[in-house]
């Protein structure tokens, strides 16, 4: 009797899209989608306002779309974590597995800013609450006026040429929002499904002892550490391809 693959589901993180994880595609087995939150690759969004349902309620409709039925996996990557417990709630016991690559995950009703190092969250509050003053809310900004400070941004090698113009293409780095930041997340939707958490031990956004700490926060995870900064999949899709398949 023959057996349907589970479907690997790819949700990259803020600033991105899915073509974040061109790279790590072809090194991966059976079936994927590389899904993308809204706000990218034609589907709208007013990103001051975008929320965590609404991501999840995107990428529940691409699995559902890719694949009608049949189990799933998840692989999240960085701010892609939060969404993460709404969509198993959505997929009504489809996720079979999930994997996370130093992926948010906040105490059981907490947000995503509480996950950031503390100046990075006192930045991002600070600009979130003089722009509210001003009645609005802030978008990160997409693909930067110098490329170069790209190239040190996410720790461990400094990127090459070929691994700078990969993430700063226009395809990937876009405009996204930060109101996602602020919603709150209940990881307890997840509970009971095998979960590996994949520590970047030379991360610079999210730090070895925060990612430490939030892989606890999920029931008996299974946690990889890989020598990598904050962007295995396209610095190291081969390292992180076999982390998801173990």
């Amino acid at each position: 009797m023959s057996t349907m693959s589970s479907l690997t589901v790819l949700i990259h993180g803020g600033g991105s899209s899915g073509r974040f994880w061109d790279r790590l595609v072809p090194h991966l087995d059976g079936p994927t989608v590389a899904v993308d939150l809204p706000g990218r690759n034609g589907i709208p969004a007013d990103l001051t306002q975008l929320s965590v349902e609404d991501e999840v309620a995107a990428v529940a409709a691409q699995i559902r779309s890719a694949a009608p039925a049949g189990s799933v996996t998840l692989v999240a990557h960085s701010s892609g974590g939060l969404v993460v417990p709404g969509v198993v709630e959505a997929l009504d016991g489809r996720v079979s597995d999930i994997v996370l690559n130093a992926a948010l995950v906040p105490e059981e009703g907490g947000c995503g800013i509480d996950c950031m190092q503390p100046r990075h969250r006192e930045g991002l509050q600070m600009v979130v609450d003089l722009a509210r003053d001003g009645g609005e809310m802030p978008i990160l900004p997409g693909p930067p006026d110098d490329p170069e400070r790209f190239r040190t941004a996410y720790g461990g090698e400094p990127l090459d040429d070929d691994e700078l113009a990969f993430v700063i293409d226009p395809v990937r780095c876009v405009p996204d929002t930060v109101h996602h930041y602020f919603q709150p997340v209940r990881w307890s939707l997840a509970a009971g499904i095998c979960t590996t958490y994949v520590i970047n031990t030379r991360d610079r956004p999210v730090t070895t002892a925060m990612q430490e700490l939030m892989a606890m926060r999920v029931v008996e995870p299974r946690v990889i550490r890989l020598d990598s900064g904050h962007i295995p999949a396209v610095t190291d899709p081969r390292g992180l391809a076999a982390a998801i398949l173990r």
